[in-house]
């Protein structure tokens, strides 16, 4: 059984990155370079741009960044300083899903964009509210799906800092943070959308871990409602007490819908209509994936007496949820996440779920 490698970090938001840097130096470099080598590519952005060009629209999202926030900008500054990239470098490690859709939108308005051919965001995820369950606790929980070749890189971090509460979050090298919950009870979650109005902004781990610094759910939705995204996700807030809302947001404009007595699923495709106004057009089997995998959440979770046994078996359905990689795009279900906010239970497996044996985590 493959398990999921555990980061330990704690101290100042630099001494955090810095270690985190330091653990995985070459893993970050190897990812980075991947990841800024498919922003030039116009399978995935629709754009022929140069690394120049992409490094550059990736700086000027740093200013960004610092507004928005600048002690997880200082994580950031531990982690270039570890190993030797720059923070422009680091933010498209982080936000590369964000920043394919500033690429699309500003990569040279004297060319319009092409279609991508190309897509890796086949995350499934879903809400549970108390009275759906078994025993009485709300849940959520995803899939993490992408190329193939982030698998190898996805890592927990535990995390302590010295102003902010303790936090769990399932990620990658080099990334503050993509899947969390922390000692308040505040969970997070996201899963990818494609949007034409892209901006230079800030980009969704950013905003994934400034939630993981509130202490209250309000707090925590304030975070994103307010935040000037690079590009859009949807993203799942809960808290310890049940109560959770799932807001889809898209660089210019987003749509929060509380969770109330039904399960709440989403896949990869806008459903309300202000969003599908500025969505990009996803490649037909894109679609098709994520619709299917949406009827099939919804399908599983129409229950009652929901457990987090049904829930694990949710992300290893092969149905339609749990992806295996197929050419061209070679996506797959990289790992998956599972929290019970009230109880501090985070449940986490490495790889394709439907392979792989869930590991218990408690904040």
């Amino acid at each position: 059984m493959s398990r999921i490698k555990v980061l330990s970090l704690a101290g100042s938001p630099y001494q955090m990155g810095y270690a985190h840097g330091e653990r995985f130096h070459d893993e970050i470099h190897r990812f980075t370079e991947e990841r800024v080598r498919l922003c030039s590519s116009p399978d995935w952005t629709g754009r022929d741009l140069s690394r120049e060009a992409v490094i550059a629209l990736a700086e000027a999202c740093v200013a960004e960044h610092q507004a928005y926030a600048p002690d997880l900008m200082e994580e950031l500054r531990g982690i270039a300083a570890a190993t030797g990239l720059t923070l422009a470098e680091l933010v498209i490690n982080n936000g590369f899903t964000d920043f394919i859709d500033t690429i699309y939108n500003l990569g040279d308005i004297a060319v319009p964009a092409a279609t991508p051919p190309l897509v890796a965001d086949n995350c499934t995820a879903f809400m549970v509210p108390a009275s759906r369950s078994a025993d009485g606790a709300a849940y959520f929980g995803q899939t993490w799906d992408m190329h193939a070749s982030a698998t190898p890189y996805v890592i927990m971090i535990h995390g302590e800092p010295d102003a902010d509460p303790s936090f769990l979050t399932f990620t990658v090298t080099g990334c503050v943070g993509m899947i969390g919950m922390n000692s308040a009870g505040i969970t997070v979650g996201v899963n990818n959308l494609m949007a034409t109005d892209g901006q230079i902004g800030v980009t969704w781990p950013f905003v994934v871990r400034k939630i993981l610094q509130q202490d209250n759910l309000a707090a925590a939705l304030e975070c994103l409602t307010s935040a000037k995204l690079a590009g859009a996700h949807n993203y799942m807030l809960m808290d310890g007490a049940g109560r959770g809302y799932e807001v889809e947001a898209m660089s210019t404009t987003h749509h929060v819908h509380a969770l109330a007595d039904d399960t709440i699923s989403h896949t990869n495709h806008c459903l309300i209509q202000k969003n599908l106004d500025v969505a990009r057009q996803r490649p037909r089997d894109s679609q098709n994936s994520s619709e299917n995998r949406l009827r099939r959440a919804d399908e599983l979770l129409s229950k009652d007496d929901i457990t987090i046994d049904d829930l694990m078996a949710l992300t290893r359905d092969e149905v339609a949820i749990c992806t295996r990689p197929q050419p061209p795009t070679h996506v797959e279900s990289c790992g998956a996440a599972i929290m019970s906010p009230s109880a501090g239970d985070f449940w986490s497996v490495w790889g394709i779920p439907a392979d792989n044996e869930y590991q218990r985590f408690v904040i």
